[in-house]
């Protein structure tokens, strides 16, 4: 069985208009509701045995936060900003290769997508600081091949 839980990076700040979207930092609201999310996420108990994000500010800080609090190694990798479905579905299969059990956390749209394409279900966004946990018993995840096993964001009434 394979575990593929999809992060979308903290609520990030246009407070200052002059930095580029890939050096946003994290908004209050996002400093606040990430160690909530990362807990929660812990408190699932899932095996997960590495973190990979995408280098941005925000989702480095993302990562970060989840990495601390579930006791998992994380690396950082380029590819995952503003990474598209079909390019966050590659660089998954790929892992997956390696581990049974990986996190990613990324940007929408490119998370959003992906799920809708590898779940057999339909969402219209991941929020800020939310992640979904899917499963798949398959050698690759593909089209409509994961089964949905939590979707949690800061607005959710139980979290």
């Amino acid at each position: 069985m394979k575990t593929i839980v999809l992060i979308r990076h903290a609520k990030s700040s246009w407070k200052d208009i002059t930095l580029d979207d890939f050096s946003r930092p994290l908004n209050k609201r996002g400093k606040q509701n990430l160690p909530v999310m990362a807990e929660h996420l812990k408190n699932q108990n899932l095996a997960i045995e590495k973190i990979f994000s995408s280098s941005a500010k925000r989702a480095k800080k993302t990562a970060e936060e989840f990495s601390t609090q579930l006791g998992v190694s994380m690396q950082l990798d380029d590819s995952l900003y503003m990474a598209s479905d079909m390019e966050l579905l590659n660089f998954i299969n790929d892992k997956l290769s390696k581990y049974n059990s990986i996190a990613i956390v990324s940007h929408n749209p490119g998370l959003t997508d992906l799920y809708n394409y590898i779940s057999d279900d339909n969402i219209e966004n991941i929020p800020t600081s939310g992640y979904v946990v899917l499963t798949n018993n398959k050698a690759k995840i593909s089209q409509n091949s994961t089964q949905l096993i939590d979707f949690a964001y800061p607005k959710r009434e139980d979290i």
